[in-house]
């Protein structure tokens, strides 16, 4: 079997795990279903549903990488002369016009069993807290480079390119665009919940990151500007 051939493989295996554990998920409680359970209907082996999921909230959110890695990738990635906040708040409104699973649209089910599992709120907690923290490394990042770049034009001997390793300024603002993405992340889930359609959500959560993201405008609307 070729490389190609066996990653397909994997990657199939671990869809197929992760589809089975969701439809028992959905069908009996977060809680009430084990991985010994979820291995036998997906006709594989604990291990390796282990393999793949070392963690038992993983195989319901199973979206965590890319959901941590989010926020800190549209930063990184912003064109020219675009704020992290502007930045942030485009891809928001793109991501709700796509009804994107990373923002909350999950279904009205799935969005029930989140609700009533204490680890899988725990679980997103943790996971607000992981993308938290890598948006504040982008951030501390840029302001080095921008740092950087200053020192240099400045043509200034003395100046000393490298930034404040005790700035709290790129942790605090990465907390406080944070918030405002559980804030609407929450609001998703709890429309969801309660069965409103896709786009009587995306109206909502239109209208309430226009005002969210509108409350930072003031103190951080210039600030990491690419």
């Amino acid at each position: 079997m070729t490389a190609g051939l066996r990653e397909l493989k994997k990657q199939q295996t671990r869809q197929a795990i992760s589809d089975t554990a969701t439809r028992l998920f959905l069908e009996r409680g977060f809680e009430a279903v084990t991985i010994a359970e979820i291995a036998a209907a997906a006709q594989v082996a604990k291990m390796t549903v282990t393999n793949y999921f070392p963690r038992k909230e993983d195989l319901a959110l199973d979206y965590h990488e890319p959901f941590t890695a989010a926020l800190a990738h549209t930063v990184a990635d912003r064109p020219e002369g675009e704020s992290a906040l502007a930045a942030l708040r485009r891809e928001y409104l793109a991501a709700v016009g796509r009804h994107d699973p990373a923002v909350g649209f999950t279904g009205p089910e799935f969005a029930r069993m989140i609700a009533d599992s204490p680890a899988l709120i725990a679980r997103l907690r943790e996971l607000h807290d992981q993308r938290e923290d890598a948006l504040a490394d982008v951030l501390a990042a840029d302001v080095l480079g921008a740092d950087v770049l200053a020192a240099d034009s400045a043509a200034d001997p003395a100046a000393d390119p490298a930034a404040d390793p005790g700035d709290l300024t790129p942790r605090a603002v990465a907390a406080l665009l944070t918030a405002v993405h559980r804030t609407l992340f929450q609001q998703v889930l709890d429309l969801t919940r309660t069965g409103r359609t896709n786009e009587e959500i995306a109206t909502a959560a239109t209208r309430s990151a226009h005002q969210v993201f509108g409350l930072l405008e003031a103190s951080l609307g210039d600030y990491a500007v690419r």
